[in-house]
C-alpha cells in the first residue's frame, strides 16, 4: 500500500508508553475552521491509564479518520474514550456497567481528555475515573465542574453518543473451550504474551457485531426518533413530542364528551319518567287520607278484641325470645362485622352530604357569575346600539339634506316652466277612487300573506323538530357503526361494499346483527350480548344461499376480508312459542324471555330463535338469584339469566345428576344504543308530509306576491298620475311658498350636525370599561368552576368507597342469612309476635287515649265527636270489614312506591342539572375543537419538514444501493395518520435481483447484509447530519469482500465530501488496492507486548520497506 507523505498530518502513531512516553505533535485546534473542522469536531483525544494505554494522544482529521490496527491493540479503546469522555453511558459500549472497569488493570485511576472545536474558543473536557469508589471527576477547560454541566455543553454541540445513528460501537465476546484449559490459567481478554500462544490452540475469538443487530432491532418508531434527533432541525423532535401529547389529550377529551353526552341523555330520559311520578303522587295522597280516617275509627272497634289476645301473645313471645337469643349468640361474630362496616359508612355518607352541599353552592355561584356576564354583554350591546342609532341619524340627516336640495331645484325649474292650467279636479278624484280600491285589495292580500307566513313558520318549526329527531336517530346508528369500524375493520369494509351493491342480490341481505338488533331497554343489552357470540353479532344474515356465496366470493376471496355470514332457516322460527308460558315462571322472579327484550328483522329473529333459542331462555331478577336452587331443581331449564349472572344447567347421561354452572354478566359494548324502528318509519312519513306542506305554502305565497306586484305597479302609476295632476293644479305662489319652506328646512338640517368621532371615542371607552368588569367576573367564574370540579371528584371517590363498603355489608348480611335459615324463621316469628304484642299492649293501655288524640277529643271525653260521626257512619262497622278496607287502601297506596313530597322538587332540580350539563358539554366540545386546531398546526410544522428529510435520506440511500447493483429505500411509515406515536422510518433492502424488497430486521437479512444496510443508512445521514462527528466500529467485519469494497468506496466518497462532518471508521483489516482520498486521515494503532518502543519506531523506514516489497 503506497502512502505518499503529501501532508504532514496524514498519520500519527498511537503508542503505548510502557517503556517511554513520547511527546505528541502539537494540536492545530486554534486553526480548526481553516482545516475543515465543524462546530463540535474532535481535535484531540488524550488517554492516561485507560484500558490498554498508559498514555497516548490522538489527533484526528476533519473528515474521514481510518483507525487501523490488529485485534487487541486498542482501537475500540479510542471509541470508549470518546464515549466516556463526552459523558456517555457505559451501557452504550456494552463492555461493563461500572466506569471503573475502564481504568487500566493495576492502576487506581485513569483519565480521558477530549478537545472539541468551537468557533468561540475550543472546549476541553477532562474526566478522571477513580477505581476505588467508581466515581468520576469532571473539568471543563481545566476548571472543575459537574457531569450535568458537561452533558449540557455536549448537547449544545449536537453530540449524541447514545444515538445509534451517530455513535455505533462494537461489542466483543470471547468464546472458550473451558474443558481443555488448565485450571491455573485465568481467561481474560487482556492476555500476557506467554498465555496468548497457549490460548491460540483452544480459543475462538468472535467479534459479534451486537450493535449492528441492535440497530436492526430498533423499531421503526425508535429509528424515527433517533433520526430526528440526529439530522432533523432542533425543533422537529419537540414538535413530534408535542403532537403525541396533543393526541393523547384529544382522545381524553373525546371520551369525556361521549360520557357527558350519554349521561345527559340518561338524565333527560329519567326526568321524563318523573312526570308520571308527579301524577301518581296525588293519587297516592287520596288513598292515604282514607287510610287515616279508617285508622281513626279502628281503635274504637278493636279495643276489646286486643285485650283478650294480649295474654296469649305475651307467653308465645317470651318462649320465642329465649330461642332467638340462643340463635343470635351463634351469629354474633357476623353481626359485629356488619356493625363495624356500618360505623365506617356513616362518616362517609356525612362527608358526601357535605360535598353535595358544597357542589350545590358552587353551582349557584357559577350561575350568578354567568348571569352577571350576560348582563355585561347586554350592556355592551346597548352601548353599541346607541352608537349605531347616532350613525344612522347622521346618515339620515345627510340623506335628507341631499333630497331637500334636489327637491328645491325641481321646484324652481317647475316654477319657471309653469304654463297655462286647466281644471284637473275630476281626474284627481277618479284617481283617488281607484287608489282606494287598490289599497283595499292590497290589505286583503296582505292579510292572506300574513296567515300564510304564520302557517309556514309553524310548518318550518315542525319540520325542524322532525329533522332534529331524525339526526338524533342517525347519530345513534353512527355510534354503533363507529364501534364496528374500531373493533372489526374488515366487517366495516364489507358493510360499505354491501351498501353500494345491494342490487346484486335477489333475496334479503341484512347488515351485521349488532347494527340491526335494537334492544328495547339498554339495561337488558348485557343479556343479549352474553347469549349471542361475538362472531354472530358481527355476522351478515342472508335469506338465500346463492346470495351468501356470491357475497363471500367477493369480500373473502377477492378482497381478502375476514367476515362472518349466516343464513336464515327456510321455515321462519321467529314466532315459535316458548316451551312453557311466562306466567308459570313469574313466581320465580322471571319477567321475560330473551326474544321479547329486543327487535330485529324477521330473518334475523328466525335465525336467533333457531340457533340460540332466544324464544325459550327466560330472564329473571334478584328474586330468581335468591331461590336459584329451587329454580334449577323444579324448572329443569337448560339456560336461565338472573339480574347479573348466567346459569347453564346440564344433566348427566350416566348418573342423571343435574350440574349447573354460572358466570357473571359483562357490561354491554355494542347494543346499548337503542333505535325504535317504528318511530323511525313514522318520522320519515311525517318529514315527507311536512315538506309537502311547506312547498304548498310557498306556491300560494308566490301567487300572492305576483298579485301584489301587479297592484304595486298600478298603484305607482296612479300615484304618479295624481302627483302630476296635483302639481298642475298648484299655483306659482304655492310653489314659491314650498321652495321657501324647503330652504328653511335645509338650513335647520345643516345646523343639526352630529360629532360622530367624539361619540365613537366615548362608546369605545364605555365598552373597554365593561370588558374589564367582564374579565374580573370570568376569573371568579373559573374559580367557582374549579372548586365545583374538585368537590365532584372528591364526591366520586367517597361514592366508590361507600359502594365498596355497602357491597361488603351486603355480602356479610347474605352470609348471615344463608348461614342459618332457622334464625331467619325465628326472627320473622319473633318480629311478628313482638309487633302483635306491642300493638295489643298499646291498644289495651292507651287505645282510648290514642283514639281521643287522633280524634282531637278532650281528656275524659268518651263519645265520638259529631264532626267524625258522619264520616265514621260511611265506613264499615266491624273490625274485619275495617281491616279489609284498610288493607285494600294500603295495598293501593303501596303500589305507588318511591313517591314523596320531594318528587316535584327533584323534577325541577334535574331540569336545572340538565341545563348545566348541556353547558359543560358545549365547553368540552369547544375545548376539543381547539385541541384539534392545535394538532393541525403542529402537524403542519412537523410532518412536511419530516417528509422532506426522509425523501432526502431515501434519495441518498437508494443511490448507494444502486451503485452496488442492489436496491434499497427508506420511507415514512404510519398505519394511521392521526396516531403520531406510531410513525416510524422503514428501511427496505434487496441484495438479489430474484427477491423482493424486505424490511430490515434482525432475522430476515444476514449479518453482512445488516452491516451493509446499517452502514449505508448512516452514510445517507452524513451530509444531512447536524452532529459534528460520527463513529462506526468494525462494521465491515461481517461483510463479504465485494460488499466491503463497495461500502468502503461509498464511505470515502461521502465522508470526504464538501459539506460533511468528521467521521471515525475503525477496522482491524483492509482489503488491498482500495481507493483513498486526500481528505482522509489514517491512524495506525501500534500497541501490544510485541510492538517496538516509541523511540525505536521509524515511520520512514517502515514506508521504505513497504515500497521494496512492492518492487518485482
Amino acid at each position: 500500500m503506497d502512502l505518499p507523505q503529501k501532508r504532514k498530518r496524514i498519520s500519527y502513531e498511537l503508542t503505548n508508553s510502557q517503556t517511554s512516553s513520547r511527546e505528541a505533535a502539537p494540536s492545530s485546534s486554534t486553526n480548526g475552521q481553516a482545516g475543515g473542522f465543524v462546530e463540535g469536531s474532535i481535535l484531540r483525544i488524550t488517554m492516561r491509564n485507560f484500558l490498554t494505554y498508559d498514555h497516548s494522544e490522538v489527533f484526528p482529521g476533519p473528515k474521514l479518520n481510518m483507525i487501523v490496527g490488529a485485534n487487541g491493540t486498542g482501537k475500540s479503546s479510542i471509541v470508549c474514550a470518546i464515549c466516556l469522555g463526552l459523558a456517555g453511558k457505559t451501557a452504550v459500549l456494552g463492555r461493563g456497567d461500572k466506569v471503573g472497569l475502564y481504568v487500566k488493570r493495576g492502576c487506581s485511576k485513569g483519565s480521558v481528555e477530549i478537545e472539541l472545536y468551537r468557533a468561540s474558543g475550543n472546549l476541553i473536557i477532562t474526566r478522571e475515573i477513580q477505581v476505588e469508589n467508581n466515581q468520576s471527576t469532571w473539568m471543563l477547560n481545566k476548571k472543575h465542574t459537574s457531569q450535568k454541566a458537561v452533558e449540557e455543553a455536549v448537547k449544545e454541540l449536537h453530540i449524541q453518543v447514545g444515538n445509534l445513528c451517530q455513535f455505533l460501537p462494537q461489542v466483543s465476546a470471547v468464546v472458550t473451550i473451558t474443558s481443555l484449559l488448565p485450571r491455573s490459567i485465568n481467561c481474560q481478554t487482556n492476555l500476557r504474551p506467554a498465555q496468548e500462544l497457549f490460548y491460540e490452540q483452544f480459543v475462538f475469538y468472535l467479534v459479534l457485531q451486537e450493535k449492528v443487530g441492535e440497530f436492526a432491532k430498533m423499531s421503526k418508531i425508535e429509528l424515527l426518533e433517533a433520526t430526528e434527533k440526529s439530522v432533523g432541525p432542533p425543533e422537529m423532535y419537540e414538535f413530534h413530542c408535542e403532537l403525541k401529547t396533543f393526541r393523547s389529550k384529544e382522545r381524553d377529551l373525546e371520551n369525556v364528551c361521549k360520557e357527558k353526552a350519554n349521561f345527559l341523555e340518561k338524565a333527560r330520559q329519567r326526568n321524563e319518567r318523573n312526570k308520571l311520578d308527579v301524577e301518581r303522587y296525588y293519587m297516592k295522597k287520596r288513598h292515604l287520607d282514607r287510610i287515616q280516617m279508617l285508622e281513626k275509627k279502628k281503635p274504637w272497634v278493636e279495643y276489646e278484641t286486643a285485650r283478650k289476645e294480649l295474654e296469649g301473645v305475651k307467653k308465645e313471645r317470651e318462649e320465642m325470645k329465649k330461642k332467638l337469643k340462643s340463635l343470635k349468640e351463634a351469629q354474633e361474630p357476623l353481626l359485629r362485622k356488619i356493625r363495624s362496616v356500618e360505623s365506617q359508612l356513616q362518616p362517609i355518607e356525612q362527608q358526601m352530604k357535605e360535598l353535595t352541599a358544597g357542589i350545590r353552592d358552587a353551582t349557584q355561584k357559577c350561575k350568578q357569575k354567568h348571569d352577571q356576564l350576560e348582563y355585561r354583554n347586554k350592556e355592551v350591546d346597548d352601548i353599541r346600539q346607541d352608537l349605531s342609532l347616532k350613525q344612522t341619524e347622521e346618515a339620515d340627516r345627510q340623506k335628507r339634506i341631499g333630497h331637500t336640495q334636489l327637491m328645491i331645484k325641481d321646484l324652481q325649474k317647475e316654477l319657471q316652466n309653469m304654463g297655462s292650467m286647466e281644471d284637473v279636479t275630476p281626474q284627481i278624484e277618479a284617481v283617488n277612487a281607484e287608489l282606494r280600491k287598490i289599497q283595499e285589495e292590497k290589505a286583503k292580500l296582505e292579510g292572506e300573506m300574513s296567515d300564510l307566513r304564520r302557517d309556514k313558520d309553524e310548518a318550518f318549526g315542525e319540520l325542524n323538530r322532525l329533522q332534529n329527531r331524525q339526526r338524533s336517530l342517525d347519530d345513534m346508528m353512527k355510534v354503533k357503526e363507529d364501534k364496528l369500524r374500531t373493533r372489526f375493520r374488515d366487517t366495516y369494509t364489507a358493510l360499505k361494499w354491501l351498501r353500494d351493491n345491494r342490487d346484486r342480490f335477489e333475496g334479503n341481505v341484512y347488515e351485521p346483527m349488532m347494527l340491526v338488533i335494537n334492544v328495547r331497554d339498554s339495561r337488558h343489552a348485557k343479556y343479549i350480548e352474553s347469549h349471542i357470540p361475538l362472531n354472530d353479532l358481527r355476522a351478515f344474515v342472508f335469506q338465500r344461499q346463492e346470495d351468501m356465496e356470491k357475497f363471500m366470493t367477493e369480500v373473502r376471496d377477492t378482497q381478502r376480508l375476514r367476515v362472518n355470514t349466516v343464513i336464515a332457516p327456510e321455515e321462519s322460527c321467529s314466532r315459535r312459542p316458548p316451551s312453557r308460558p311466562l306466567e308459570t315462571l313469574k313466581p320465580y322472579g322471571f319477567f321475560s324471555y330473551l326474544r321479547e327484550l329486543f327487535d330485529a328483522p324477521e330473518e334475523v329473529m328466525s335465525y336467533l330463535c333457531y340457533q340460540y333459542k332466544v324464544n325459550d331462555v327466560p330472564v329473571g331478577t334478584e328474586k330468581t338469584k335468591s331461590m336459584i336452587e329451587m329454580v334449577i331443581r323444579e324448572l329443569q331449564m337448560r339456560m336461565i339469566y338472573t339480574a347479573e349472572e348466567k346459569y347453564t344447567v346440564k344433566k348427566s347421561n350416566y348418573s342423571s345428576n343435574v350440574v349447573s354452572s354460572n358466570s357473571a354478566l359483562r357490561p354491554s359494548q355494542f347494543l346499548t344504543m337503542t333505535v325504535d324502528a317504528d318511530e323511525r318509519r313514522q318520522l320519515e312519513e311525517q318529514l315527507r308530509a311536512a315538506q309537502r306542506q311547506v312547498q304548498s305554502i310557498d306556491q300560494r305565497m308566490a301567487a300572492i306576491r305576483e298579485q301584489q306586484a301587479k297592484l304595486d305597479r298600478r298603484d305607482n302609476e296612479l300615484r304618479a298620475n295624481k302627483k302630476k295632476l296635483s302639481e298642475l293644479k298648484g299655483k306659482k305662489r304655492q310653489l314659491e311658498q314650498k321652495i321657501s319652506t324647503k330652504q328653511d328646512s335645509l338650513r335647520q338640517m345643516e345646523q343639526n350636525e352630529i360629532n360622530l368621532q367624539a361619540i365613537e371615542e366615548e362608546t369605545n371607552a364605555k365598552i373597554a370599561a365593561v370588558n374589564n368588569k367582564k374579565v374580573a367576573i370570568m376569573e371568579e367564574y373559573l374559580g367557582h368552576m374549579q372548586m365545583k370540579a374538585r368537590l365532584s371528584m372528591e364526591k366520586v371517590y367517597l361514592a366508590l368507597q361507600s359502594a365498596g363498603l355497602s357491597a361488603e355489608k351486603t355480602k356479610l348480611e347474605t352470609d348471615c342469612r344463608d348461614s342459618s335459615a332457622e334464625l331467619k324463621r325465628a326472627e320473622v316469628v319473633y318480629t311478628k309476635l313482638d309487633q302483635v304484642k306491642n300493638n295489643l299492649l298499646t291498644t289495651c293501655k292507651t287505645l282510648m287515649r290514642r283514639a281521643s288524640e287522633i280524634c282531637n277529643m278532650t281528656p275524659g271525653e268518651t263519645a265520638v265527636p259529631e264532626e267524625l260521626h258522619q264520616a265514621f257512619s260511611q265506613l264499615p262497622d266491624t273490625l274485619d270489614e275495617i281491616d279489609a278496607m284498610l288493607n285494600e287502601e294500603k295495598t293501593r297506596a303501596e303500589c305507588f312506591t318511591g313517591l314523596s313530597d320531594a318528587v316535584v322538587e327533584e323534577y325541577n332540580r334535574r331540569e336545572r342539572e340538565i341545563q348545566n350539563m348541556e353547558k359543560e358539554l358545549d365547553d368540552k366540545t369547544n375545548a376539543l375543537t381547539t385541541y384539534r386546531q392545535n394538532i393541525a398546526e403542529a402537524k403542519e410544522r412537523w410532518l412536511n419538514p419530516l417528509k422532506q428529510l426522509v425523501d432526502q435520506i431515501n434519495e441518498r440511500f437508494s443511490d448507494f444501493f444502486r451503485s452496488m447493483q442492489c436496491a434499497g429505500e427508506v420511507d415514512l411509515h404510519s398505519e394511521n395518520e392521526e396516531e403520531y406515536d406510531k410513525y416510524g422510518i422503514r428501511i427496505r433492502v434487496k441484495f438479489r435481483s430474484s427477491t423482493q424488497l424486505h424490511e430490515l430486521t434482525p432475522h430476515h437479512q444476514s449479518g453482512g447484509e445488516r452491516s451493509v444496510s446499517t452502514m449505508l443508512y448512516l452514510m445517507s445521514l452524513q451530509e444531512l447530519n447536524r452532529c459534528p462527528f460520527r463513529v462506526v466500529d468494525e462494521i465491515n467485519q461481517g461483510m463479504d469482500p465485494v460488499n466491503e469494497r463497495r461500502v468502503f468506496d461509498i464511505v470515502v466518497r461521502t465522508a470526504c465530501g464538501v459539506n460533511t462532518s468528521q467521521y471515525f471508521f475503525i477496522t482491524p483489516k483492509l482489503l488491498q488496492n482500495l481507493k483513498y482520498a486526500e481528505q482522509m486521515t489514517i491512524l495506525c494503532v501500534h500497541n501490544g507486548p510485541y510492538m517496538l518502543p516509541p523511540h525505536k519506531w521509524s515511520e520512514k523506514a517502515f514506508i521504505r520497506r513497504a515500497k521494496r516489497r512492492q518492487i518485482p
